[in-house]
């Protein structure tokens, strides 16, 4: 197939893009900044690797007019729709309509765009943080300023799909962890053990769904490869278990690999202000037979054993 994804510097485009062309696929990623050279970081790092596997089109913005002719210049099977405002995702401030606004640019051209050459085919990239997705406690509220925006990006999309009668899917993100990793929790116990000293987790009680980031990849090859015609959703699990399991699994696993002491100081935890429980609804994907898991930890264990890594 011939699929353009926007977002591809993200952690998760940039596997998906490498894991849709290792399964033969074309893939073409569009990024917002100008060149490759305008990215620095971890980032900057998947941007120089994607183009090892795939085509790269800088300066596209989702629904300006470089994207626009990007859309019209090639007949695709599929547009991933991966792109998504993230900046201060955490911040109370986070501005839910204006990143929503961001989301769904110029939608209707954009659709209208890729139907007149030959997609009909959609697929959105959607958070476990969404009001109404997966399974959990309190209602499943949106978890954050910025599960709202998702939200309504994809009802968005839903819409606007609808009034031209476009092949609609969704996949559904949990909390994804592995190699080439933003900064966050995993990225923070592993450099904290690295340097011999303990770390701890804030929010040990909470159950959450933590997955591999290639296996993610995996099911969104092979989700996009079988595609239904209908409105449809992909919402895999990994490891589904209160984060203090999930601390104390990713302790044994880089134990295992690397001779750190990976110690972990108890933490009572105070802020209970998410629900308890926020995790996907396709479970036991951490058994599948085509993934594997002592690959995917040697590959994590071996990114953060590296000397570049901070």
């Amino acid at each position: 197939m011939k699929i353009l994804l926007s977002g591809a510097s993200s952690f998760t485009g940039y596997w998906f893009g490498k894991t849709l062309s290792a399964a033969g696929h074309k893939v073409t990623g569009s990024y917002r900044r100008g060149s490759a050279a305008d990215y620095d970081g971890t980032r900057a790092r998947r941007v120089s690797l994607f183009r090892d596997f795939g085509d790269q089109a800088f300066d596209c913005t989702f629904g300006e007019t470089r994207f626009l002719e990007l859309a019209s210049s090639d007949s695709w099977d599929v547009y991933c729709h991966h792109a998504s405002e993230v900046r201060n995702y955490r911040s109370s401030a986070f501005d839910a309509l204006a990143a929503t606004r961001t989301n769904t640019n110029n939608l209707p051209t954009v659709l209208r765009t890729l139907v007149d050459r030959g997609c009909h085919r959609i697929v959105v990239t959607g958070s476990i943080f969404e009001r109404g997705e997966g399974r959990g406690s309190d209602g499943l509220p949106a978890i954050s300023r910025y599960g709202l925006s998702k939200t309504l990006s994809w009802e968005v999309f839903l819409f606007e799909c609808r009034q031209l009668d476009l092949h609609l899917g969704k996949f559904v993100i949990p909390n994804p962890f592995g190699p080439l990793e933003e900064e966050r929790f995993t990225h923070y116990l592993a450099t904290t053990w690295r340097r011999g000293e303990s770390a701890t987790c804030q929010a040990p009680l909470y159950v959450r769904d933590n997955i591999p980031v290639d296996l993610l990849a995996f099911k969104y090859t092979r989700y996009l490869e079988s595609l239904p015609g209908e409105l449809s959703r992909c919402q895999p699990s990994g490891y589904v278990e209160t984060q203090g399991q999930f601390t104390e699994r990713i302790a044994r696993e880089f134990r295992k690999r690397t001779g750190w002491k990976c110690d972990l100081t108890p933490t009572e935890q105070s802020d209970f202000a998410q629900p308890m429980v926020r995790v996907n609804s396709e479970a036991g994907l951490c058994h599948h037979p085509e993934w594997d898991e002592s690959n995917f930890w040697d590959q994590m264990t071996a990114f953060y054993s590296a000397g570049s890594i901070r």
